[in-house]
Formats: structure tokens, sequence, C-alpha cells
């Protein structure tokens, strides 16, 4: 097998993997997070640690952090993220988490866009380029509404997460059934 066909059937699985994380992120915000502030504390903070996981996973399929400054970048400012919400909502509550969520929303919708242009070669990027401007301008509309008189509760923070799911997914799915030219 070739190392292009092997990277497309890695970042196949990794996609399938991501969008099923994304889903049962917002099934646990659906059935937990209006309930009990702990469970929306805790909720928001594994959105980004799982980011920054996520993106350590994939660098070390493509040759490492070292050689993949973009998720290197996003892996640290996710986990600086997971931190910060954390802490902001302890202090804040959803006013202060929701911001530095949208903050690292804006952020890391500017490194999956840079991600995916620069995997644009290997097909299924234009989902994750939509991804990432999405996730951009969805972090300045969370920053925007952190800062409203009536702040949205973690519920509302499930479209956005559903939407990178979906995109993560018809990633895969781009990656699955497209029809890779034969190598000569």
């Amino acid at each position: 097998m070739n190392s292009s066909l092997e990277n497309r059937l890695a970042l196949r699985q990794f996609y399938f993997l991501r969008a099923g994380a994304a889903f049962a992120w917002v099934v646990l915000v659906a059935l937990l997070a209006a309930k009990s502030p702990l469970a929306a504390g805790v909720l928001l903070f594994i959105y980004p640690a799982w980011d920054a996981l996520a993106n350590i996973i994939d660098a070390r399929r493509n040759g490492g952090l070292a050689v993949n400054p973009g998720q290197r970048l996003n892996a640290i400012v996710s986990t600086l993220t997971a931190i910060c919400v954390t802490v902001a909502f302890v202090q804040k509550g959803n006013a202060g988490g929701l911001a530095v969520f949208g903050a690292w929303a804006l952020l890391a919708g500017l490194f999956q866009l840079a991600v995916g242009i620069r995997r644009r070669k290997l097909g299924g990027q234009a989902f994750m380029i939509i991804s990432g401007a999405q996730s951009a301008l969805a972090g300045v509309i969370f920053i925007a509404r952190s800062l409203g008189d009536t702040v949205p509760g973690v519920v509302e923070l499930a479209p956005y997460a559903a939407f990178g799911g979906f995109y993560f997914l018809a990633s895969a799915l781009w990656l699955t059934f497209r029809k890779v030219p034969a190598v000569s």
C-alpha cells in the first residue's frame, strides 16, 4: 500500500473518531448540562481537552508535533483553554466559560482552516476549511454573547459541536467513497 493511501485511510479513521466524539459530547450536554452546573463545567473542560488530545494523535500519525506546527500550537492552545475555561467558569459562571470557549473557538477555527488548506491535496478538506471558518465566526459570536445581558448556557454550545461533528463525518465519508486515481 502506498503512503498516500495509508495517509488517506488514517485520516478517514481519525475523522470518524472526531465526529463520534463531537456527537457524544452533544448528547452528554443535552442530557447533563442544564441539570447540573458541575456537569456543565466538566463538559466545558472536556471539549477543548479532547481537541488537544486529538491534535496530538493526528500529529503523531503525520510525522509528529515537530513537523506539524499548526497542530502543535493547536494542542497547546486547547490544553491551556481547557484549564482557563474551567477557571473562568468557576469564577464567572457561564459568562466566563463562554468567553474563554469563544476565544478558543476563534483560534482553533483559524488553526483548523490553516491545516485544511495545507492538506487539501489529500482530499476531503473542503469540509475542514468550511468548519474552520465557521468555528472562527462562532468564536466571535460566543464572545459577544458572553458580554451581553443574557448569557447563554453550555447547552447552547451543542449546535457548534454538532456542526463540527458533521464536518468531520462529511470529510470521513468523502475520503471513504471518493475514488482514488490509480498509481502507475
